[in-house]
């Protein structure tokens, strides 16, 4: 049964070791089971959380443009260890993390530019905190963008 359960599980979409022990125990399958199906899977490469981090990382950052801290956040809450983590995020280059915020305040600043300054610059610098992104990577981020535009922006500003 708890066989049947992670293969089923498996081919709807990848899911690490704490997510799969999660969803048999949710279904009564006793402990030793679990465990030994999930040691097995393990074996087998069926179950692989390192893989799973870094295709989650490299999937959600080009894909959402979300930064180290808001990746590493959704992989601890699917039950990946704290080491797997740091080295998955790791792996993503500050110069890259910089261009993707870049790029994703500059697909949002032309639906702005009917705001004030401050109302612009706090709601791109909102946006990119909602992907993880540092306080003070985003608002120079932002300042740049708006700069390029002419704008004054406040060293002082938020």
């Amino acid at each position: 049964m708890a066989r049947a359960i992670c293969l089923r599980l498996l081919t709807m979409a990848p899911k690490t070791r704490a997510q799969l022990a999660q969803a048999l125990r949710k279904r009564d399958v006793p402990e030793e089971a679990a465990e030994a199906v999930l040691d097995r899977f393990s074996e087998l490469g069926l179950i692989d959380d390192e893989a799973f981090a870094e295709a989650w990382v490299d999937s959600r950052h080009h894909g959402r443009g979300l930064a180290k801290r808001a990746l590493a956040a959704e992989l601890r809450h699917r039950g990946v260890d704290s080491e797997t983590v740091n080295e998955a995020v790791e792996r993503l280059d500050p110069d890259q993390e910089l261009e993707t915020a870049r790029r994703l305040v500059e697909r949002k600043l032309a639906s702005t530019r009917t705001l004030d300054t401050q109302a612009r610059t706090r709601r791109l610098a909102a946006m990119l905190a909602r992907k993880g992104y540092a306080p003070g990577l985003a608002f120079r981020v932002v300042k740049e963008a708006l700069e390029q535009e002419g704008l004054e922006i406040d060293d002082d500003y938020p």
